[in-house]
């Protein structure tokens, strides 16, 4: 064969496998989340990892979303639809998803992301081997709750009620509050509960502690909690209460301090577990990590804005302070 003829082969041989390639069928990712889409940016961090694992949206991969915003009652069908899709896995982002993805589903792997304990809200029998077809990534309030209260009491010294605030309808809320109140307790502070399921309901917890004169409050992870993000930093605002988030996303939009999950970490972890999943491995087999990254964001604008001096020990612990 001539090297020019030999050249054009090689040319249409390269050009086959590309179509070949182009024509094979993408694996199918269903997102099932409680949250809004604008909250956890479009789920970047979730392709990031996905993408370092060789999958990448539009070329070897589908995504199907399904967002409930905050409705939890929506859940149910929602991941109905991607068990009639047929995905090769499902996404959870929180602790209702992930019980909506289970319920529809005993074959479909699910890989989770939550703020809980998965062996404690009975969503998986254990840690090492969570059997099912469940596997993902935990944070536990267990460890943030305790934390939100030490850095409210170093904050605000001379505070000596404060108030927890959680969705009633999560799994995961009631099972954290005992760890949130010994701490509490350790530190001589008074705890008050607070829930909220509405947005109504919202405007009433404030109003309740300012009636109350409880000195901060501290917000438990929750979907629903979480979308209404700028009518809770709002709230604060209003009626002057000092608050600690479980998420910089609240103070990206004003609130005072965050500190929760570096949720960059989080989600190319969870983008790992996906893509050995979608190379054959089990859920069964993959234990479940545990997120380790956290950071603490501190909101100078609105520590002036409540009239508040922030401790230099506190600032400089800060992994992100804004100015």
């Amino acid at each position: 064969m001539k090297r020019r003829d030999f050249i054009a082969f090689l040319g249409g041989a390269t050009a086959l496998v590309a179509e070949a390639r182009a024509q094979e069928p993408r694996r199918v990712i269903g997102t099932l989340s409680g949250f809004e889409p604008a909250i956890l940016g479009g789920m970047v961090p979730l392709f990031r990892g996905l993408k370092d694992a060789g999958f990448v949206e539009g070329t070897n991969i589908t995504i199907e979303r399904r967002w409930a915003a905050g409705h939890y009652d929506r859940l149910p069908s929602l991941a109905a639809e991607l068990v009639k899709r047929e995905v090769a896995v499902i996404v959870t982002t929180d602790v209702p998803s992930t019980f909506a993805a289970k319920a529809a589903t005993k074959t479909i792997p699910i890989v989770f992301s939550i703020g809980a304990d998965p062996v404690k809200v009975g969503l998986v029998e254990s840690f090492s081997r969570p059997n099912g077809n469940l596997t993902g990534i935990s944070i536990f309030l267990t460890i943030l709750g305790p934390k939100h209260v030490e850095l409210l009491r170093e904050l605000l010294p001379a505070v000596n009620t404060i108030a927890v605030l959680g969705n009633p309808g999560n799994a995961n809320f009631q099972s954290d509050v005992p760890d949130i109140r010994a701490a509490a307790d350790a530190l001589g502070e008074r705890l008050e509960v607070l829930t909220a399921s509405t947005e109504s309901d919202l405007e009433t917890v404030f109003v309740t502690m300012v009636q109350h004169r409880i000195g901060a409050l501290i917000l438990v992870p929750d979907p629903f909690l979480i979308s209404r993000g700028e009518q809770l930093v709002r709230l604060a605002a209003r009626y002057a209460v000092p608050a600690i988030y479980p998420s910089s996303v609240f103070t990206d939009l004003g609130g005072l301090m965050s500190y929760g999950s570096d949720l960059l970490d989080l989600g190319r972890q969870l983008g790992s577990y996906v893509g050995k999943i979608l190379k054959g491995a089990q859920p069964a087999d993959l234990p479940i990590q545990q997120s380790t990254k956290v950071e603490l964001v501190i909101n100078l604008k609105t520590a002036k804005v409540l009239d508040l001096t922030i401790p230099a020990t506190l600032l400089a612990r800060a992994d992100d302070v804004i100015e």
